[in-house]
């Protein structure tokens, strides 16, 4: 018998860990289990052909809240096809409702609740047995039909020992230009309601020594890129220092590894051991979601937002940390204004993202449970986001998903850094700045538009000029700066400064100073050092050249485009002078 195991990803770039693990932890099952990718955008037709195309007896979805209403259309139209195959589900999606999920979807056989290995096995080993005519009844963690129809749920099954997971990246040309998820601990020690860690009260580790010996396996084979998926990567001290010392100690100058930690509980010494790490080696991911202490309390997180705040300054301090910052909009007792607060708050610590997320109501989770006592309001269908909640309404959740756009556009793609720094100091408040600039969009239709970076730009720059008028000589120079910083583009933007009359000095200076052809030079005329953060003293100890007397008055940068950093991507600049 055939059995198909279905992962169905948000994005081509990601890979589906539990369907591995699952096929890992199932090699002698006596099954032959096969294993297939899709993602949310590709159309119900071509999966069903696709999985059509294998001929399996059993299908098996791995279901989560951006995928779980294309696995029941899926499921259904497959049944039409294959009238004679079993389904099963599992996944966090359908675990803590799977008998409301066979009642309301009878053409599908079963689920598997909470962790899939040993469930997912022993499931397999009784097809191997018995083919399609058996009963479930005696193995754990399930809910089923039965030959009856009947939905049977039978008893829990017991947590697993994490050193009994197999490793599944054994070839990793499988896993070619996608991310490597990676699980070194399952669990959470907080208890955080709006999170499905929340339910599991405990943590449990995989050995440090298998930990080490399947990175050392990823650093072996230079994968760019290792995203642990633990919830609270630093959640035990001793296990932390081990690892991101065995990380900077072995480092082989490509491979990156992202971690979620809590920041407030990192310790002096761990932030040691980053300092002296390879730019660009780890990013972290940090949740703050509020630093309204009222919300804070209501959620049941701990959380010291000072502590946190300090932490991450020091970690800004090593220029060699890329970290994500995160917030969430539609929490109780967080009003629009308290939201505001809130991201200025976050804002100020300049990560390098400010990711602004919204409430997902998840089943299984404390805050599903209280949706009527916050007065939280979702949509029907998945991922289940809030619309209103008894402190924000519609109309205030609409402003906050534009401004997280624009957040997204004009801030975490980091291309318009310099320009968004400068424009900051015309508002009272980050937060203020880019909700004017939100509204800007909504008020002249561009949101519904996908515009080039050049164009991005030009509305940015039209916007200014509403804003500001006056100076926008010195927001166009400190754009061509931004633009530069990226991209050696081909064709100069139209806002930059004339530099026809002067095509012979560009020309020596280019055969002085531009030494590949990924480079480029352009003249600036305002203070660069004050409006762009260029510490003209670290160039010139660094071996950079300027001319003392056209300090403030014409100065040349060279962009060098095969030198950028890790953090942002922006090319090194040099201060030249004539």
């Amino acid at each position: 018998m055939r059995t198909l195991l279905v992962a169905i990803n948000s994005k081509y770039i990601h890979s589906n860990l539990a369907v591995y693990s699952l096929k890992a932890y199932s090699e002698d099952c006596g099954m032959d289990i096969g294993i297939v990718e899709f993602t949310i955008n590709q159309y119900t037709n071509f999966i069903c052909k696709e999985i059509y195309k294998k001929k399996p007896d059993i299908v098996a979805f791995s279901c989560y809240i951006w995928n779980i209403d294309i696995v029941y259309e899926v499921s259904l139209e497959l049944k039409k096809i294959l009238p004679n195959i079993e389904i099963w589900l599992g996944g966090p999606e359908v675990t803590y409702d799977s008998e409301s999920v066979l009642k309301m979807h009878p053409y599908i056989k079963g689920v598997m609740i909470g962790e899939g290995e040993e469930t997912f096995s022993e499931v397999m080993t009784q097809y191997a047995k018995s083919g399609i005519e058996n009963d479930f009844k005696l193995i754990k963690g399930i809910s089923y039909h039965n030959k009856e129809s009947l939905v049977i749920t039978t008893e829990p099954r017991p947590l697993l020992d994490m050193d009994n997971l197999k490793f599944i990246y054994d070839d990793i040309s499988e896993f070619e230009n996608k991310i490597i998820y990676y699980e070194s601990s399952r669990g959470c020690p907080f208890g955080c309601s709006y999170c499905l860690s929340s339910v599991e009260k405990s943590v449990r580790f995989r050995s440090i020594s298998k930990v080490k010996e399947e990175l050392h396996y990823f650093l072996k084979n230079k994968v760019s890129q290792v995203k642990f998926v633990d919830r609270t990567f630093n959640c035990n001290h001793e296990r932390t220092e081990a690892l991101l010392t065995f990380i900077r100690d072995n480092d082989n100058g490509i491979t990156n590894f992202h971690f979620e930690i809590a920041a407030d509980l990192l310790r002096d010494q761990e932030i040691e051991i980053m300092k002296t790490m390879r730019p660009g080696l780890v990013q972290l991911e940090i949740g703050v979601q509020s630093t309204n202490l009222e919300t804070i309390h209501e959620i049941d997180r701990v959380m010291d937002f000072d502590k946190l705040s300090g932490l991450v300054e020091k970690i800004n301090k090593g220029e060699n940390i890329h970290q994500h910052l995160d917030l969430i909009a539609g929490l109780p007792y967080e009003n629009y204004d308290s939201f505001g607060h809130s991201f200025n708050d976050v804002y100020k610590l300049r990560p390098e993202k400010l990711q602004l997320g919204f409430l997902k109501l998840l089943k299984g989770s404390k805050m599903h449970r209280k949706v009527k006592e916050y007065g939280i309001v979702y949509t029907e269908k998945s991922p289940y986001e809030v619309l209103f909640t008894n402190w924000i309404s519609y109309v205030d959740v609409l402003r906050m998903k534009n401004v997280e756009e624009v957040v997204e556009l004009y801030y975490n793609s980091g291309q318009y850094r310099h320009t968004m720094e400068l424009l900051e100091t015309k508002f009272n408040t980050p937060f203020e700045m880019y909700e004017v600039l939100a509204d800007y969009y909504e008020d002249n239709n561009l949101f519904d538009i996908k515009h080039t970076r050049i164009t991005r730009y030009n509305i940015l720059l039209e916007f200014i000029k509403k804003r500001v008028g006056k100076e926008i000589n010195v927001f166009e120079q400190v754009m061509v700066f931004d633009l530069y910083l990226r991209e050696n583009l081909k064709t100069r933007p139209l806002f930059a400064i004339d530099i026809s009359e002067n095509k012979a000095l560009f020309r020596d200076l280019y055969i002085t100073y531009a030494t590949n052809k990924n480079s480029h030079i352009e003249p600036f005329s305002i203070d660069i050092e004050k409006v762009c953060n260029i510490n003209i003293q670290k160039y010139k100890k660094n071996g950079g050249r300027i001319d003392e007397t056209s300090h403030s008055k014409n100065m040349f940068l060279l962009f060098d485009y095969e030198d950028r950093s890790p953090l942002n991507y922006e090319a090194k600049v040099s201060i030249i002078g004539t």
